[in-house]
């Protein structure tokens, strides 16, 4: 089942790169002899996403020095934990998300239970304000941004009446719990809930919406302050 959201995911962050490619290189993508003309709303939606994109992209770069997401309320995923794609049983080679740094009250955090999930009640969605900042651990002990996060819990999501997954530009937020029968915590730590992640810093080869990023790693988690 997630195979298919993060199939999605791939699909439309793919072609996000692509026309944010063309535009860097300052180049209209030349059309071949048997390509129909892009018609002047597709044109303006293609705009549109670009703009969204380059704007979450300045918003995420204001948390560059991880001092700042200090400053403003973001605090360490409580579990300590760096995140890969092999502690939720999946391919080690699809990479890592880095720790989670989360903003307590866009998330509605509840205050911790020994021995419980991370639990809350938020709904926040706007990747304007991001709930999570993701950051990867360096061997000198600093932190280095690399996407942004919003993170939905699922009982709050549909007690306000909401039947569908959150998205955002068309990418659905993946559905995250724990199967008890698997050795992997495929929830990391946190009770039922969506995510869906924004790789604006540092870029995916797999896709810009893609959960685990291949060119993210926890090697040197050890050493994160």
């Amino acid at each position: 089942m997630s195979a298919v959201r993060v199939g999605r995911a791939v699909v439309s962050s793919m072609f996000v790169f692509a026309t944010l490619a063309a535009c860097a290189a300052g180049d209209e993508p030349a059309l071949q002899a048997d390509e129909p003309a892009v018609s002047g709303a597709v044109a303006e939606a293609n705009a549109a996403t670009q703009a969204e994109v380059q704007a979450l992209r300045a918003t995420a770069e204001r948390y560059t020095d991880v001092n700042v997401a200090l400053a403003e309320g973001y605090v360490p995923d409580p579990t300590g934990m760096c995140i890969t794609a092999e502690m939720e049983g999946q391919p080690p080679e699809n990479g890592g998300m880095g720790i989670h740094y989360l903003r307590p009250d866009l998330l509605g955090l509840s205050p911790p239970q020994p021995g419980a999930r991370v639990a809350g009640n938020g709904t926040h969605t706007d990747f304007g304000q991001p709930a999570i900042l993701l950051y990867e651990p360096q061997m000198d002990g600093s932190m280095t941004l690399v996407g942004v996060e919003n993170l939905v819990w699922e009982g709050a999501w549909q007690a306000a009446g909401n039947g569908a997954a959150p998205s955002y530009l068309g990418n659905d937020y993946l559905h995250m719990v724990d199967d008890p029968a698997t050795p992997a915590d495929e929830a990391h730590g946190f009770e039922p809930h969506y995510e869906l992640h924004a790789w604006v810093v540092r870029d995916n080869p797999n896709g810009m919406f893609t959960p685990f990023n291949p060119a993210v790693t926890c090697e040197h988690a050890g050493h994160a302050m």
